[in-house]
């Protein structure tokens, strides 16, 4: 875009991202620039801003202005400008040239070629008119007759999560051609472990055989998980919703508004905990239920607690002050939008989510397939690589050496692990619910691998739970403390998330080894506060890549010796000293 092209009114330019979050507004165009050191050219969109534009279109109603200001302000005003360039218009004043204010990224630099649809070069007037539309639908206001809020606006710790449209970032990154490669490679990767299962089967039994009993065994009695899920989630959906209905009924026109609030509160948090904390450890434990199968039943119990006690939080205040009018009936949340929540990807209950026109059904059979994919994954790994270690004929009782050694052959393994359970759930299981219920906003996660802090890793890693802690755990306690103590809020988190996190696992193995609440309560406290935000060098997340490298070499290690110890030396008595204290420090056997 030349100077003579340059509107006398211009105030700035602001260089977009190409449909990834946000649709171009009024002036936008795709011109031809050069980039790299090679002078190869890139399409990208140039928004010309103007005076006559910011008459009609003011800048708090447009989220793409947010970061355009005029060049005689301060640099400390110039805020949302990834960089800025001062150049002369054609009436002689200077203007300032934004480039990109993609605060929503999470990515530091985001590729220019991602595109959701594909243009050709002769439709720039039918693709700007597509855009207007979509701008002048983004900046209507929302259907109460409030201004809906720009993404970019300041935040308040008051105000809840904010959804919007966006994809999840790994289906942005598979996109380009490099980091499909490592995609391939993980799958070049699985088939070698087929191979060479089926290899090693030939030599020893003299036939091609691929038998996953270890699979059928972890997800055993699927009929009892089955069942005790559908007790929960019939629980779930009526008990909690009926339960605030009918006390909303009653709150506006009951004496003793606080009586009625406790009262209510007491009979159900008995009713929650018998139900959906006693009923599901009696059935893991009665039924006998192998690993798999009881950590499914645990999670599940889990996520129906967050998502009853999110529904309960963000219901009853809006009950408490929106009295109803004279005759008129206390106005409660509609049924659908609950159900439509316990299903959803999200633990953050909101009346109304921003949806999808439609499913991609090509995307969800490919999730499904991915899913399976990665069940097979993790099966051969504990079987080439975990199960001929750690279950070995003869067992010596604890030592350095054998634990230093078993630790640094557990680390490939359980990395493997790691980015296994990542892609899994958080990408590909979170995705797969998403794209069936036309749930809009995918980032269930950040670029957690980019990290170089722990501060910033626990954020990124799993923005789903990390959401509803920060919530309903950290900014209510901030609150109540009219906003002091928040190391002790920070703390009580951790604590919280430690012995959630050791308490699936103990249920699901079914033995008390508190490996994860360790490395979690003690030394990811201590990584939080030594290592913040304030670390951005790229040692650090070398740094970082170590630590979580040997924190999974523990974990599979200690775990899988703790496991076989359980089963070559039984337990012989009940007192708490002994089913407290782990089995392999003193086991020995041969078998």
């Amino acid at each position: 875009m030349g100077q003579s092209d340059l509107p006398h009114d211009l105030i700035c330019q602001v260089e977009e991202k190409v449909d990834l979050f946000f649709p171009s507004g009024p002036g936008a165009k795709r011109v031809k620039v050069q980039s790299g050191s090679r002078g190869k050219q890139r399409t990208r969109i140039i928004r010309t801003v103007t005076q006559t534009h910011l008459k009609t279109h003011p800048v708090a109603g447009d989220p793409q202005l947010k970061g355009c200001v005029s060049a005689d302000r301060p640099p400390t005003e110039r805020r949302g400008c990834r960089s800025a360039i001062v150049r002369p218009t054609s009436s002689g004043p200077s203007a300032l040239w934004c480039r990109g204010p993609f605060v929503t990224m999470t990515t530091a630099e985001p590729p220019n070629v991602l595109s959701h649809r594909k243009t050709r070069p002769s439709d720039h007037s039918s693709l700007q008119e597509e855009d207007l539309r979509r701008w002048q639908k983004h900046a209507q206001p929302a259907a109460n007759g409030k201004p809906s809020r720009p993404p970019f606006s300041s935040h308040r710790m008051e105000d809840g999560k904010v959804f919007m449209d966006r994809p999840s970032l790994l289906d942005e990154l598979f996109e380009i051609n490099h980091i499909r490669t490592i995609y391939h490679m993980f799958i070049a990767i699985l088939l070698i472990f087929c191979l060479s299962t089926l290899a090693v089967d030939y030599l020893d039994q003299g036939r091609l055989v691929l038998e996953f009993d270890l699979l059928f065994f972890a997800f055993g009695k699927l009929g009892t998980v089955t069942w005790a899920w559908t007790v929960m989630f019939v629980y779930t959906l009526l008990v909690p919703y009926f339960t605030l209905v009918f006390w909303g009924s009653l709150y506006h026109s009951f004496p003793s508004k606080l009586g009625l609030s406790l009262c209510t509160a007491l009979v159900l948090s008995a009713v929650q905990t018998c139900v959906l904390g006693v009923f599901p450890i009696y059935a893991a434990v009665h039924y006998e239920l192998p690993p798999a199968s009881r950590f499914i039943v645990i999670l599940e119990q889990i996520r129906f607690l967050m998502k009853s006690y999110s529904f309960i939080r963000e219901t009853a205040p809006v009950i408490m002050k929106n009295a109803p009018k004279e005759g008129e009936s206390p106005r409660c949340q509609a049924f659908s939008s609950y159900l439509y929540f316990l299903f959803c990807p999200t633990l953050i209950y909101k009346e109304s989510y921003p949806r999808n026109s439609h499913i991609r059904w090509k995307y969800v059979f490919t999730t499904l397939g991915m899913i399976f994919g990665c069940l097979f994954y993790g099966y051969f790994i504990l079987v080439r690589l975990c199960v001929p270690v750690f279950r070995p004929k003869t067992n010596q009782p604890f030592s350095k050496r054998t634990m230093v050694l078993a630790v640094f052959h557990a680390i490939l393994p359980g990395t493997m692990l790691l980015l296994l359970c990542f892609f899994a759930f958080l990408h590909c299981w979170l995705n797969l619910f998403g794209e069936l219920l036309r749930f809009a906003d995918r980032m269930f996660y950040k670029d957690w691998w980019n990290s170089t802090s722990f501060a910033n890793y626990y954020r990124t890693w799993n923005v789903v739970v990390h959401d509803w802690l920060y919530y309903y755990g950290y900014r209510d306690f901030l609150l109540l403390s009219k906003r002091k103590f928040r190391t002790a809020g920070m703390l009580s988190v951790f604590i919280v998330s430690a012995v959630v996190h050791e308490y699936a696992l103990g249920v699901a193995f079914g033995f008390f080894y508190p490996v994860m609440f360790c490395l979690f309560a003690c030394f990811g406290v201590v990584f939080n506060f030594t290592m913040n935000d304030k670390r951005q060098s790229p040692v650090f997340n070398v740094i970082m890549w170590m630590c979580l490298f040997l924190g999974q070499g523990v974990q599979v290690c200690l775990y899988c010796q703790e496991w076989y110890a359980q089963i070559h030396c039984p337990q012989t008595g009940n007192s708490f000293w002994e089913l407290v204290t782990p089995r392999s420090w003193s086991c020995n056997y041969q078998s």
